[in-house]
């Protein structure tokens, strides 16, 4: 029987087809999601090795007997962009679990030195799922993936649902300080890139930044250790960089400065907070009050700032000639009513003070008041965890 080379181009064709096909499906390992929700201990140990099992299952002849080098971004609570206690806690059980359980792996020290030597990146957040209203607590969905640093792609990516019961979420000292809700095009980046499917390219603004994310580790580290005098050289050595400008550095900036007593220079930090903030569109600040009331906190360890604060977003507001949504929220304790009341008041209250500053503001700016139904932390607990809860946001809108 004779056959037509036609037929046999297209028997090969065919045949190729296949094999990639083949080949394809060995290099794509699926994602690892659980299915329901664990106590934290076993939905971290679900994540963790559906991790390191993609990593695992990759087709023989492209596997390699060397260990796999990890750096570890610190993990984020994607809610809020913060590192907290639970967060930290994270962050150790998965990283003591890669190298106890996988000899495929050794983790490097999050360094600027180690980008070239480390093969991947490992990243991962908690995210509160949100709730019903009620008073259970919401569980927490965990992302974590590994992403190749020298081509960006995500080559392990697991999920798994974890209870949120006994876990410590109050927020490290450098987020505890913070003015600002401390979350930018980075972090979301970040966030992005720890949910994105293997195979595909994590965050390219997150990934062109990881260099100065190494510095800001270390600033913050620095500071989380009362160390202020170096966090404040570490800042200013990642605000230097090409892309150095960014709301952790400037931030970070303002935090040492104002530890170290140095006035005038927190101040003009701040107000660069607040131009980054307003480029963002939004800035969410931490005003406090008094209980019930629209007057501020009253010991001035904690309020004694918030003048040189209403006076550098009038100025900054003013120069970018902007218009603003000023938006009061609340924490969860007490009534709807009564806090969607208290929420426009305090709102109400930042817009006198800020016409104070600047006089044009008073037309420019509009209130509203939300109780609690933008919670971002959504506890009730009233202390450091919620605070974010507590805040007066900034919103950029246009000018009508």
């Amino acid at each position: 029987m004779r056959v037509s080379p036609v037929a046999l181009r297209r028997a090969a064709s065919a045949c190729a087809a296949v094999v990639a096909a083949v080949l394809a499906a060995a290099c794509a390992a699926p994602q690892a999601t659980s299915v329901g929700e664990l106590p934290f201990e076993q939905a971290v140990a679900q994540a963790t090795d559906g991790l390191a099992t993609q990593v695992q299952k990759g087709p023989a002849f492209l596997a390699k007997l060397a260990k796999r080098s990890v750096v570890v971004d610190p993990m984020l609570d994607a809610t809020t962009g913060q590192q907290t206690a639970a967060t930290t806690l994270l962050e150790t059980r998965v990283s003591e679990r890669l190298t106890t359980k996988f000899d495929l792996f050794e983790l490097l020290p999050f360094q600027s030195t180690n980008l070239s030597k480390a093969q991947y990146l490992l990243t991962g957040t908690m995210t509160r799922v949100a709730g019903d209203g009620t008073a259970k607590k919401r569980a927490l969905q965990i992302h974590l993936a590994l992403t190749d640093l020298k081509t960006g792609a995500v080559a392990a990516q697991a999920s798994a649902l974890a209870l949120d019961e006994g876990l410590d979420h109050t927020p490290l000292a450098y987020y505890r300080d913070s003015p600002v809700l401390v979350k930018d095009n980075v972090i979301e980046g970040y966030a992005r890139t720890s949910a994105t499917p293997p195979g595909q390219r994590g965050d390219t603004f997150y990934l062109e930044r990881i260099a100065e994310a190494t510095l800001i580790h270390e600033a913050t580290t620095l500071y989380n250790q009362e160390r202020y005098v170096e966090a404040l050289g570490r800042y200013r050595s990642a605000l230097a960089m090409p892309t150095g400008e960014q709301l952790r550095v400037v931030n970070g900036i303002y935090l040492a400065s104002a530890k170290l007593g140095r006035t005038a220079e927190a101040e003009q930090a701040f107000g660069r907070v607040v131009a980054l903030g307003i480029a963002y569109n939004e800035l969410g600040v931490k005003f406090l009050f008094n209980p019930g009331s629209t007057q501020f906190w009253s010991d001035p360890k904690v309020s004694g700032a918030y003048p040189m604060w209403l006076r550098q977003i009038a100025r900054e507001s003013t120069g970018a000639r902007v218009c603003m949504n000023i938006v009061g929220h609340t924490s969860r304790t007490g009534s709807e009513p009564a806090n969607d009341a208290l929420s426009l008041q305090r709102a109400n209250f930042i817009r006198e003070r800020l016409a104070a500053e600047a006089q044009s503001l008073a037309a420019k700016t509009k209130t509203s008041g939300m109780g609690f139904r933008q919670n971002i932390v959504g506890s009730g607990t009233d202390n450091a965890v919620d605070a974010l809860d507590r805040r007066v946001e900034f919103r950029i809108v246009p000018c009508t």
